[in-house]
């Protein structure tokens, strides 16, 4: 898997299109709008400029700014993958807030976690790339960081 690099950025330097992504993400989010087609028109971008960019640009909460991550993974159906992850976590002082798992649908289980990084040491980035190069482990995303 490639390595990720996640950058804050003051949204002020910026092209005005990642905010209307993060305007149409929070619009679906918060189920002010029907869909996709919607929101992107109530933003004034694309529906192509959306899915563009919706997996790529995320909103930092002010008041929480650097308490909590959450993962996305695909994980294989094996033992103990969902226990490496997680010590992984533990290792790096990482607090884990919630588990989703889904029952494996063709030997694959959608797995959500979210963790609390007030104390860990380090960078949240080399905590996914090492999760990333564990067996098992098909995919993973950094779905939110508040």
């Amino acid at each position: 898997m490639s390595k990720k690099k996640f950058l804050v950025i003051n949204e002020e330097i910026l092209p005005d299109i990642f905010g209307k992504v993060i305007e149409a993400k929070e619009l679906l989010r918060r189920g002010r709008v029907e869909g996709v087609t919607q929101a992107v028109k109530e933003v004034g971008i694309s529906r192509s400029t959306f899915y563009k960019y919706k997996d790529y640009v995320f909103r930092l909460s002010e008041e929480s700014l650097g308490r909590k991550v959450t993962i996305s993974m695909l994980l294989s159906h094996n033992p103990g993958i969902l226990s490496k992850i997680l010590d992984t976590i533990a290792k790096n002082k990482g607090n884990i807030l919630t588990i989703s798992q889904d029952i494996p649908i063709n030997a694959i289980a959608n797995v959500s976690i979210t963790f609390d990084i007030s104390d860990v040491e380090g960078n949240v980035n080399d905590i996914v790339d090492t999760i990333s190069l564990m067996d098992g482990v098909e995919k993973i995303d950094l779905i939110a960081m508040e």
